[in-house]
């Protein structure tokens, strides 16, 4: 066993283990696929093992391999936020996924450049976590907010993030469905009902997963997949041309001719979280971090409503452990 061990070895090592395709590693790390190999040999050269079952099929990781795995994600996040400690602040525009312009997250951004006047937060309007955190994590964007609990480990051991809010689900309702006529909709009373969750847009995976966890066992169907919508207009065109009802949040986009409706007994929530890179420092980041938790507190975001509420316990532990500080993410 080496002294020591080369962080770049470490990172070729955990691309190829998350990507199981070195084409693909080679180019989340934008080096060429012979340098990626050369380093991997090199790397199992230094331990004495195989790490990978290579064949012209598939690429699969050795026992060794996965024995490696969880170290080599330790010694790199220690390495990332070595770097951080010692990095200037950024004063770069920074780039903030908030999806809409609207709800909790454009709420954020908008309290923070009230408290940072003098930065620059650039919106853009993405929409769905898990194609914004892939953009975080290839740097092309700095912050998103989201459901942290609906990405792959491996991407989420890039991120960070803090808690914002519990947000309440909703309903969207042709004005004319029976429903739409009470103030709330029982979940129970969406039995037999069909819902549009974004299924078939890969960007907003982690809602879709979302949605499927509350609707089993209740008989509410999926909408079909449909591809991704892009845009406030389009996505109200498509909605009231396809006939849908549409799971959504507390705080949505106005729809002509529909309306929103809470869902309650039990009230199901959709935890949120500003996200980004690993490592990163920015005064916006500061800013939104500064925000998020005035704005939680000072509008009970973070406490869960009363009477009989609906949250997977996956999501329940990442936003306790991202509340209590610390390291945010586990894998």
């Amino acid at each position: 066993m080496p002294r020591d061990l080369d962080p770049r070895l470490l990172r070729a090592f955990t691309a190829v283990a998350d990507e199981l395709h070195f084409t693909r590693a080679a180019a989340r790390l934008y080096v060429a696929q012979q340098a990626l190999s050369r380093d991997i040999r090199r790397l199992e050269g230094e331990l004495g093992t195989v790490l990978f079952d290579r064949t012209t099929r598939q690429v699969a990781l050795t026992e060794d391999g996965a024995r490696l795995l969880p170290y080599a994600r330790q010694v790199l996040a220690a390495h990332d936020d070595l770097a951080a400690a010692f990095r200037a602040p950024d004063d770069r525009p920074l780039l903030v996924d908030v999806g809409v312009p609207i709800g909790t997250a454009h709420t954020v951004l908008e309290e923070a450049r009230r408290l940072a006047p003098a930065g620059e937060l650039v919106a853009r309007f993405h929409s769905g976590l898990t194609g914004a955190a892939a953009e975080i994590a290839a740097g092309r964007l700095d912050v998103s907010f989201g459901r942290v609990a609906g990405l792959p480990p491996a991407v989420r051991a890039r991120l960070d993030h803090q808690p914002v809010r519990f947000e309440p689900m909703a309903v969207l309702l042709d004005a004319a469905h029976p429903l739409a006529a009470r103030p709330a909709v029982p979940l129970s009373a969406l039995a037999g009902e069909t819902l549009y969750a974004g299924a078939g847009n890969p960007h907003t995976a982690e809602w879709t997963d979302l949605a499927a966890r509350l609707f089993a066992g209740r008989d509410i169907a999926m909408a079909a997949p449909f591809p991704e919508i892009e845009g406030a207009a389009e996505f109200m065109r498509v909605v009231r041309k396809q006939g849908w009802s549409v799971l959504a949040s507390a705080e949505f986009i106005d729809v002509p001719g529909m309306v929103l409706r809470p869902v309650t007994d039990p009230v199901p929530l959709s935890p949120i979280s500003l996200v980004w890179r690993r490592g990163l420092r920015h005064a916006g980041l500061d800013a939104l971090r500064t925000a998020a938790r005035d704005l939680a507190a000072g509008r009970g975001w973070l406490r869960r409503p009363d009477g009989p509420v609906w949250l997977p316990e996956e999501d329940a532990a990442l936003m306790a452990r991202g509340a209590a500080g610390g390291r945010t993410f586990s894998v």
